[in-house]
């Protein structure tokens, strides 16, 4: 065989594990999506928001399911998906609880995130999602409704920090009863993982000095629970 039929199949054939290492790379990492998203470390949270009073968004608390970032579809496949917020687990019908004091700007009940309320608190918007309820229309407004929980919650109603917006439930995409709890910064989205450390750290710091804590308010304390992965969802 000439030397130039050589270096032919030889191209041929570098050009073909080129493309099969592409092939192979698009099978095993993620699809990602571009997502905005801001990372911010301890002394940038601490700046940022003082959240001695903040509170814990739900009841009954369990344990954490499903963390904020890319991971493989919670409902089975090989598929990667941004997780653009931490699960929670609760039992079923616990009540969620507003974690800072803010103005509901959306409810809805369709999609993977099933009955939802969004909350604007100054630059940060926070999302609850999985709630049981639906959306209803009263005089003109829509409403979060859940009857048995006693919530009609209005779009355009200030609510305080720690007051029960909803309860846990199962609609939407999930696969056991939990909260999905998003945030925002300046609408990119923020791991809500670290600001529960950096509330927590505040509201230690603030226990030893009683005079700064207001008793009216939720004071958390965060349990660094293990994962329970049959419990996450959207």
């Amino acid at each position: 065989m000439k030397k130039w039929q050589q270096q032919k199949i030889l191209s041929r054939f570098m050009v073909f594990l080129l493309g099969l290492t592409i092939v192979s790379a698009m099978t095993v990492l993620p699809d990602f999506k571009e997502v905005k998203a801001v990372d911010f470390n301890s002394k940038q949270l601490a700046k940022t928001s003082s959240w001695v009073s903040a509170s814990f968004p739900v009841e009954n608390f369990q344990a954490y399911t499903s963390p904020f970032g890319y991971r493989r579809s919670a409902t089975g496949g090989r598929n990667w998906e941004f997780h653009g917020g931490l699960d929670i687990a609760a039992p079923q019908g616990s009540y969620i609880r507003n974690w800072w004091a803010g103005k509901v700007i959306k409810v809805g009940d369709r999609g993977r995130c099933g009955t939802y309320i969004v909350m604007q608190s100054g630059k940060w918007q926070h999302t609850y999602c999985h709630m049981q309820g639906k959306v209803e229309t009263i005089q003109g407004r829509r409403h979060l409704v859940d009857r048995t929980g006693g919530i009609q919650i209005p779009v355009g109603q200030n609510i305080p920090t720690g007051y029960r917006i909803g309860r846990v439930g199962m609609t939407g995409r999930t696969t056991g009863p939990h909260l999905h709890w998003g945030l925002k910064f300046s609408n990119k989205h923020v791991d809500p993982a670290s600001v529960l450390r950096e509330m927590f750290s505040q509201q230690q710091i603030a226990s030893r000095s009683p005079s700064t804590m207001n008793p009216q308010k939720s004071q958390v304390v965060i349990e660094e629970s293990k994962l329970i992965n049959n419990s996450g969802g959207n």
